[in-house]
């Protein structure tokens, strides 16, 4: 769920920079934008569990799974911002109704994915060993 604010940074201020307002198709981008990214951190998470599950440090495990999901999480992102470059710069018919939803989703997914690649695996150490540790509390009690 880290990343769904990772995620409003770029959202945002793509609007920002754009000069749009929050509308209705900006909304239903964000909830499209929010999908894409829980889906990249969860593979990204779940790799690293992967790596953890064996006999790897924490540290092993968070470099061996954010190396390894590197060109997937990429690939994800990258091809559906590409795919929305078209719908960013339309200036016809409904371009009005386009361009905020392609504005969040870009603005969005390149933020996200960036910091889903350099935030999530500094943040995963802390955290999981704070629930290790809660763990261990847990079961000597």
């Amino acid at each position: 769920m880290l990343n769904v604010p990772l995620a409003l940074i770029g959202g945002i201020a793509a609007l920002f920079i754009s000069g749009q307002y929050l509308s209705v198709p900006g909304s239903i981008g964000f909830i499209a934008l929010f999908g894409v990214a829980v889906l990249n951190g969860v593979v990204m998470v779940n790799a690293i569990n992967q790596r953890q599950s064996t006999d790897l440090t924490i540290d092993e495990a968070v470099f061996e799974g954010a190396l390894s999901r590197l060109r997937p999480v990429l690939m994800t992102a990258f091809i559906a911002a590409l795919g929305l470059i078209p719908m960013l710069f339309a200036t016809g018919v409904g371009s009005e109704i386009q361009r905020p939803l392609a504005s969040v989703m870009v603005g969005g997914l390149i933020s996200s994915t960036l910091l889903t690649l350099f935030v999530l695996p500094v943040l995963y150490g802390p955290f999981s060993k704070r629930l290790l540790n809660c763990e261990l509390r847990d079961a000597t009690e």
